[in-house]
């Protein structure tokens, strides 16, 4: 059917809708209604995106600035880049370090994108630890290099975090201090009421163009939604 025939047939449905609207009342245009999606099944996909598109531009307007403005430091890529997607991780999360590769192939292919980190520490009883060493490397602009590190290393324990912070060259009393706080603290608190706020329940969580998007759903996916490279060799 072409397309003026469907825009047609179109105009002709919502005059009908809106007679029965007024002859038939409210059951007899949810009786079509009805009729219309079961006969047409594939706008349901199309209708839930639109849904959840919206709901997450409600959801992004009030904040995204304040998700959008990193930790000092706590970014990959590049820190003037004016593409920006959001990732709020845990370095307990296998997800998280799963999702590593993905991040810098976005980095390598897209020289403008830059990645700011929110730190979401909710899965380990060591989570926050890790979380607040990672700022204090970014408070001595080590921030990469230790979380990078921080995965590699596979596990979250005193012990570890202490190792990884030594192995990038942090000056470890500087960086205990600025751990403990009141600043990084609040940072945490912070990306837990935003974690809250948008929605998120759990680790890696994306802020992407005008998507919400939960977990390690691959560079393409990411990609598509910023409108960046993303396409695989």
């Amino acid at each position: 059917m072409g397309m003026v025939s469907r825009i047609a047939l179109t105009g002709a449905g919502i005059v009908a809708i809106g007679a029965l609207g007024w002859f038939g009342g409210k059951p007899a245009v949810e009786s079509i209604v009805h009729d219309y999606i079961l006969e047409h099944p594939e706008i349901l996909p199309q209708a839930m995106e639109n849904l959840q598109q919206r709901q997450a531009s409600a959801q992004l307007a009030d904040v995204r600035q304040s998700v959008e403005t990193p930790f000092p430091g706590a970014v990959l890529g590049n820190p003037k880049g004016t593409r920006t997607l959001v990732e709020f991780s845990d370095f307990a999360c296998g997800y998280c370090r799963q999702s590593l590769p993905d991040v810098k192939q976005l980095i390598a292919r897209n020289p403008d994108l830059r990645i700011v980190v929110r730190e979401l520490p909710v899965i380990s009883p060591s989570s926050p630890d890790a979380a607040k060493m990672a700022l204090a490397a970014a408070e001595q602009g080590k921030y990469e290099a230790f979380h990078d590190a921080m995965y590699a290393a596979g596990q979250v324990d005193p012990a570890t975090i202490e190792a990884v912070a030594k192995k990038v060259g942090l000056d470890m009393d500087r960086a205990r201090e600025v751990a403990a706080s009141p600043t990084v603290e609040e940072e945490i608190r912070r990306n837990l009421q935003m974690a809250n706020r948008l929605g998120f329940t759990g680790t890696p969580s994306w802020v992407a163009g005008e998507e919400l998007i939960s977990g390690a759903v691959g560079m393409d996916r990411l990609a598509g939604a910023l409108g960046l490279d993303g396409a695989k060799s």
